[in-house]
């Protein structure tokens, strides 16, 4: 449905009537799907194997995508993978689903009658304020939603009753939109759109066009030039935004001589103005560094490592557990040169080097660390932020030619001690970012800094079961006692906050998710010291912070790697980039507020190519900490991911019964759905 004039009057009886003959007609063609006689193949399936196309049309809705692979179904329908393959082998025989490989592996099974699975969803666009709603949306939908648009709001109830979407198609989605061209982009939409709209796609048109009005390029003589496409944009935008701190002189009517140590506040000067820059310049390679890989890439890291060569410059974006760093030393080894890596944490710096010297050919005297342990500058030298923007080690930047800048968790450089590296604009430069989100909104600066961004569909990867796809639940949870909800109701600001966060009925709550998941590894996250320290002594388990010593903490990580440690509480210098491959279950005890790239960042320490992957994010009940938990999780709805949303029992009679193996959950959903998220 499209809303063009964007004040759609009630429809009339004729429409009503229309209306209603096309539900009828959707529900004859499911009646017909799913009660037509069965062959013998199905009888079979339906029989012997559990799977019948009825109950994979169940397993379809549970997943909320129009394809799922046999190990998706085994889980949905509470069978065994194998029964799941032979079940689907029978349909796909019968002519009810087909099958299709997906990369290498797995296969993914759909529909035979694909509209069927898309009229169980609603999509009304409006295209003059360029924004989509989108009424119970599958899965799949909003994975393509987020190629394009960015997700504003989401509306429903915890039962699930009229969950909605609301998407906007903003300039910057289209100028970062992952598309080689403006074609492809329009393909996109219109797979999305129930129809076209000319007045929408005439604007994603010119938005494409202004991303690439200017370009930045390296002159013959050695100096570098800005080129506009016409000589009113040079003479009406650039040279009347520009001043003479960034540009010595015309040298024609679309072209002028530019200051290179300005190089990063042209660009963000014209991002301003509407008018992303093409960066084209030559860009140093530095010294030569021979490098070789031990390891072979996956086709999508191969393809993000070619299109960062192609472009010199640019952001990976993609989910935790893809394979960025394995990406990023692939574009060291593709670039030739000595290569500086920029980290958050000495954690991080560490894991760098194992990881260089387990997938290259490079010699531990080859690869430096500097940070406040070490001071080694090499070939290949890892440095932290905090390290490198100090005025003191300046020349860091300076004492080798630097011919790739590497930002790991690239989503750091626009905060302002970070931002001195960001000046490097004649090195080649590689952000890498599984959340290149800001909540003051700056992540624009990520872009024109370093570069645009160079992704993959979450959805495929997960698919592909190259990521596990995580099961995020919200939990809204009752108070532990009476004393602390009265301490609660008698403060205000950020004590009741912090004590809506601190909330001891949490305790019992992860209790009772550690014996329903005994099997699983778990880190329990935390944002207040107190805090930890109580989870920790209640369950019995190290609880790491900044305050832990770096030796300690490197014996709790790989004491948890080698599994003689099962569960770890952290606090927030868990959030980012720390291995813990076996982390099968995350307990979001409290949060930062409501952001949203903590929240996916915590998500991601579960998101590996095998084994489980559970979120839970508490929040107690009736206090903001459940507009917080919406918010930080809104990242990943926007990515397709579902995100339910549960309600505890009440946690004072629960504790008295002292059971913490009892489940005492009440799902927030009758047909265990999950319940829209809203963005206040």
């Amino acid at each position: 449905m499209t809303a063009e004039d964007e004040d759609p009057s009630p429809p009339d009886g004729d429409a009503e009537a229309d209306e209603a003959d096309a539900s009828a007609d959707v529900l004859d063609r499911l009646a017909d799907a799913t009660d037509a006689s069965p062959t013998a193949a199905e009888v079979t399936s339906e029989g012997d194997d559990g799977v019948s196309l009825a109950s994979f049309y169940e397993a379809l809705e549970s997943e909320g995508r129009p394809v799922v692979t046999a190990q998706q179904v085994a889980r949905r329908l509470g069978v065994s993978q194998a029964d799941a393959m032979d079940g689907l082998d029978a349909l796909a025989d019968a002519g009810r689903v087909q099958r299709v490989n997906v990369e290498t592996d797995p296969t993914v099974w759909y529909p035979t009658e694909w509209g069927e699975l898309a009229s169980r969803e609603r999509v009304v666009l409006f295209p003059k304020r360029r924004e989509i709603v989108v009424d119970n949306p599958t899965q799949y939908t909003r994975a393509r939603l987020s190629q394009f648009a960015h997700l504003v709001d989401t509306t429903g109830d915890r039962e699930g009753r009229g969950r909605g979407y609301l998407y906007r198609i903003r300039q910057e989605d289209v100028w970062q939109a992952p598309f080689d061209d403006v074609d492809s982009l329009l393909s996109m939409l219109r797979s999305v759109l129930p129809e076209r709209s000319p007045h929408l796609e005439a604007w994603v048109e010119d938005q494409w066009k202004r991303a690439h009005q200017f370009r930045l390029y390296s002159h013959e003589e050695g100096y570098t030039v800005l080129e506009a496409a016409t000589e009113s944009l040079m003479g009406n935008v650039a040279l009347q935004k520009l001043d003479d701190d960034h540009v010595y002189a015309p040298i024609s009517d679309t072209e002028a001589w530019v200051r290179d140590e300005e190089i990063a506040a042209i660009k963000r000067i014209l991002y301003d103005a509407g008018y992303p820059v093409e960066d084209d310049r030559d860009l140093e390679e530095g010294e030569e560094l021979d490098v070789s890989l031990h390891v072979d890439l996956r086709d999508y890291q191969r393809d993000w490592v070619d299109r960062f060569v192609d472009q010199r410059a640019g952001v990976l974006v993609g989910p935790p557990g893809a394979g960025k760093t394995i990406a990023g030393i692939g574009a060291l080894a593709a670039v030739g040169g000595e290569t500086l890596v920029l980290v958050p944490s000495r954690e991080l710096a560490r894991q760098w080097r194992e990881e260089l010297l387990s997938t290259t050919d490079l010699d531990a005297d080859q690869i430096g660390e500097y940070h406040g342990g070490a001071k080694e500058i090499r070939p290949v030298t890892i440095a932290t932020y905090q390290t490198a923007g100090m005025d003191r080690h300046r020349s860091l930047f300076d004492s080798r030619r630097w011919g790739l800048i590497i930002y790991d968790e690239a989503h750091h450089i626009p905060s302002r001690v970070f931002q001195r590296s960001a000046d490097l604009q004649s090195k080649h430069r590689l952000g890498l970012s599984a959340t290149p989100i800001r909540e003051d909104d700056k992540e624009a600066e990520i872009f024109t800094l370093i570069g645009p961004p160079i992704g993959t569909d979450w959805g495929k990867l997960f698919d592909a079961g190259y990521v596990q796809e995580p099961e995020v639940e919200i939990r809204y949870v009752g108070w532990g006692d009476d004393m602390a909800r009265n301490e609660w109701a008698s403060s205000d600001g950020r004590e009741r906050h912090m004590l809506a966060a601190m909330n001891p009925g949490k305790i019992f709550e992860i209790r009772r998710l550690r014996a329903r998941h005994a099997d699983s590894k778990t880190l329990v996250f935390v944002d207040y010291l107190d805090q930890g320290e109580a989870i920790s002594e209640a369950l019995d388990v190290p609880f790491v912070s900044g305050e832990t010593r770096h030796h300690r903490r490197e014996a709790y990580f790989e004491a948890f790697r080698d599994g003689d440690l099962d569960t770890l509480v952290i606090s927030r210098i868990g959030d980012e980039g720390i291995d813990l491959p076996n982390a099968g279950l995350a307990i979001v005890a409290s949060g930062l507020g409501g952001s949203r790239r903590q929240g996916s960042q915590r998500a991601g320490r579960t998101m590996r190519p095998t084994g489980s992957a559970l979120v839970y994010v508490l929040a107690t009940r009736g206090t903001s900490e459940e507009d917080f938990a919406q918010r930080q999780m809104q990242h990943l709805a926007g990515k397709g991911i579902r995100v339910r949303e549960t309600s505890s029992d009440d946690l004072d009679t629960e504790a008295s019964d002292g059971d913490p193996d009892s489940d005492g959950e009440q799902s927030a959903s009758a047909d265990g759905s999950e319940s829209a998220m809203s963005d206040e």
